[in-house]
């Protein structure tokens, strides 16, 4: 097993064909200059210690060395060795509304990216606990599967829009079966859902999910984002708002937080219910919330002991480049013996 320490680095092997490039203009310059000067056979002849072959032997030494210190400067570290390690915690499971209405900007930034802030933070004050994530508008969509990587769970939250699911609306019922769905039947590890919306709801069968989800173990918190009063839900292009979203009469939509549904949601599984307009708030009841949860201990399989492997590349590279020093762009005896690129002594 490996990782990449600095992998920010990686990003300098784009130079990498602009060089190559570069210097095949340079050898069309010249050869294009030698033409426009005389007789290229001519000029070969009185240049005759010259080397096509040294010269491109010289820049893919270079390029390699060039190589080579960036991959050294990344740091590439091997585990070598793999250990069984016991964690206590529990799976959760984080449901996120990514319906249009979620768009609305009655909590600022807006209600998704307020939601995004809220799982963020709560990822933050995880330790042991396995995570996974649900996207959700009027179908929902796997978005992670159960993990203990909560920097790649982050990334991914960062990601998530209303363009993931092409069925817009609002069903929280597909939301808490799929989620439910992520969660080990065999195994008697505390399930959590923490479902993240607006509340508005255009299905009819939450309850029936929630109180199905409650036989399966699952207990669900609910956090509502949003403002009784709504907003509209702007129409952006380029960071810009160009207008808001109107109904069939042409009347600007309002979307309003609609706490009850996600109440009862909530009271099915024996869960709870907060209002997410607060983070401070939200993070103190997830925090007490996950306390009087029973944890499990489960094992799970890393490489430890990672050797950083930086020094070997580096070697490689100053190597090259003090190999390179030797090389003359002058024919050598062996060079004229072997005629590469049909050169003639």
């Amino acid at each position: 097993m490996y990782e990449l320490d600095e992998k920010k680095y990686l990003s300098l092997l784009l130079i990498v064909p602009i060089l190559v490039l570069l210097f095949l203009f340079n050898q069309y310059w010249k050869r294009k200059k030698q033409r426009e000067f005389g007789d290229l056979e001519m000029i070969q002849k009185l240049s005759h210690e010259k080397s096509v072959f040294k010269s491109v032997l010289k820049f893919t030494v270079l390029i390699l060395a060039f190589g080579f210190l960036v991959i050294g400067l990344v740091n590439p570290k091997i585990g070598t060795k793999s250990e069984t390690v016991k964690r206590e915690g529990i799976d959760i499971v984080f449901a996120v509304d990514v319906s249009k209405s979620m768009l609305c900007e009655d909590v600022a930034p807006s209600r998704l990216e307020k939601s995004k802030q809220i799982v963020s933070q709560i990822i933050n004050q995880l330790v042991g606990d396995r995570i996974g994530i649900v996207a959700y508008a009027g179908s929902a969509f796997p978005v992670l599967p159960i993990t203990t990587d909560y920097g790649v769970a982050k990334m991914f939250l960062q990601s998530m829009n209303p363009t993931m699911v092409s069925s817009q609306g609002t069903s929280l019922d597909e939301a808490i079966k799929l989620s439910s769905t992520y969660f080990d039947d065999d195994k008697k590890t505390s399930k959590l859902l923490i479902l993240i919306s607006d509340g508005e709801d255009h299905s009819e069968g939450a309850s029936d999910a929630a109180e199905e989800a409650n036989k399966l173990g699952l207990k669900i918190i609910t956090i509502g984002v949003g403002t009784a009063k709504g907003g509209p839900i702007p129409l952006k292009e380029n960071g810009r708002v160009l207008s808001f979203k109107r109904d069939q009469n042409n009347a600007v939509v309002v979307t309003k937080l609609n706490e009850e549904s996600l109440k009862v949601i909530s009271k099915n599984t024996k869960g709870g219910y907060i209002n997410g307009n607060n983070t401070k708030e939200v993070l103190e009841y997830i925090k007490n919330a996950l306390d009087n949860i029973e944890k499990t201990e489960f094992e799970a399989q890393q490489f430890t002991d990672y050797n950083s492997q930086f020094q070997w590349f580096l070697g490689i590279a100053f190597f090259l480049l003090l190999l390179d020093v030797f090389f003359l762009e002058r024919k050598t005896k062996w060079l004229k013996k072997l005629n590469l690129f049909n050169e003639k002594a």
